[in-house]
């Protein structure tokens, strides 16, 4: 199985950690987040990853270089401009294509690290005929996505208490926080007409006002950390100190 690992932002939130390297190369208890990505994903049994890089991109592949790649084959995809999380994945939409399978892959922010069973997900993913499959919880955030009593995706709501910008028919649409780790099938990548930078829940959002299946997998029972910030980081080591 084949996954891509979002990597390429400039932690801004992270900072000052961030301040000599990019946020995938910030420590958690003595393991770089990249580390413990990668990790998690060869014990799900991927073999195969390519990582996008912006901010700090030579010291990333040097890192990579230096550790013999995890042990995996990794490719690198470069971004001399940014450009989110749905143009990084467009971009190194040829890695997903090369052999001509329509085998799903993971996508897992690096700044997250969580408990949640990589392998149930994709089988959830595969069982359902999904072009996407969402891993959520329900907890507070500040952008929520709203998926109807099917599991279908069928729009977006800021915050608790702002406007829904609905993409779909949904008679009662139930509020989930997006985990940053999810499952895609190849033939998405063909249907991205977004074009530079873009995040690719927009793209999510259109399809599924298109018909598509952009499915929830329901989360709730794993535990899961934003390491986005600071005090989150200090946290996480702490946990997996004790």
């Amino acid at each position: 199985m084949k996954a891509m690992v979002l990597a390429a932002g400039l932690g801004t939130r992270l900072r000052p950690l961030t301040n000599d390297r990019p946020k995938a190369l910030v420590e958690v208890g003595g393991r770089t987040m990249l580390e413990i990505t990668l990790e998690r994903l060869r014990a799900f049994g991927v073999r195969e990853v390519i990582v996008n890089v912006h901010h700090y991109a030579d010291m990333m592949i040097e890192y990579l270089r230096a550790h013999q790649n995890f042990g995996m084959r990794i490719e690198v995809s470069r971004e001399e401009e940014l450009l989110d999380t749905g143009g990084g994945i467009k971009k190194a939409a040829w890695f997903f294509l090369e052999d001509g399978r329509d085998e799903p892959f993971l996508v897992h922010n690096v700044d997250v690290m969580s408990t949640i069973d990589l392998t149930a997900l994709t089988r959830a993913h595969s069982d359902r005929d999904a072009l996407a499959t969402l891993a959520v919880q329900d907890r507070t955030t500040s952008r929520y996505l709203l998926f109807d009593e099917e599991g279908q995706l069928c729009g977006r709501r800021a915050a608790r208490d702002g406007v829904p910008e609905m993409v779909r028919t949904c008679a009662e649409a139930k509020a989930l926080a997006f985990s940053g780790i999810h499952v895609m099938s190849p033939r998405l990548l063909k249907r991205m007409s977004e074009d530079g930078a873009f995040s690719i829940i927009a793209t999510y959002l259109r399809l599924a006002g298109e018909g598509e299946r952009i499915l929830v997998f329901r989360a709730d029972a794993y535990q899961w950390r934003d390491l986005g910030k600071p005090e989150n980081v200090a946290e996480a080591a702490r946990e997996l100190k004790s």
